[in-house]
């Protein structure tokens, strides 16, 4: 009997490592292709990407790893220069923004996966939004203002959305929806 016990255990923790060992490598490939997106060079696709990593992330890691994946991309892309420095006022709202993402999706009282992913990324955008428009005046000039104003409206809610479609393609896919 203590044998069998014993063996038993042993299965239990090679179980729980495997599982560990799973889950480690699942949030370094999420995490390694939001670092890689930027690379894409295009704000529709980089952003879709990222977006679409954070709703597998909620769903595959939970929420608390996601958040990691959230901020972790940011900080690597300004520091080895995938971000323009002129970005570098807007990370730690990028990134705040992110996590009001993961946190609205996985918190959400909605069970329609759709509500959900719109909610979250109608926040997203708007936090998004408005913390930005107040930066971009203090921080920048006019002349760059103009562009980065752009790029922190419209195409971050497109960019939610469409992250959120492309998630629920995956996740569809590995029945996680």
């Amino acid at each position: 009997m203590i044998l069998f016990a014993t063996q038993n255990s042993m299965n239990k923790t090679k179980s729980l490592t495997l599982r560990k060992e799973i889950i480690l490598a699942q949030f370094a490939v999420l995490t390694g292709i939001a670092v890689i997106a930027p690379l894409l060079g295009n704000q529709l696709i980089t952003g879709s990407i990222v977006n679409a990593v954070l709703f597998i992330s909620v769903a595959v890691l939970g929420w608390r790893s996601a958040v990691l994946v959230g901020i972790i991309p940011s900080i690597i892309a300004l520091g080895i220069g995938l971000l323009p420095m002129v970005l570098a006022p807007l990370v730690p709202f990028i990134i705040i923004a992110n996590t009001i993402l993961i946190l609205a999706y996985a918190f959400s009282l909605k069970k329609n996966y759709w509500l959900k992913v719109i909610m979250a990324s109608f926040l997203k955008f708007a936090f998004l939004f408005f913390a930005s428009s107040i930066v971009i005046n203090l921080f920048l000039t006019e002349k760059v203002a103009g562009k980065i104003a752009v790029m922190m409206s419209w195409p971050q809610f497109f960019t939610a959305l469409t992250g959120g479609l492309i998630a629920y393609l995956f996740l569809k896919g590995v029945k996680k929806v």
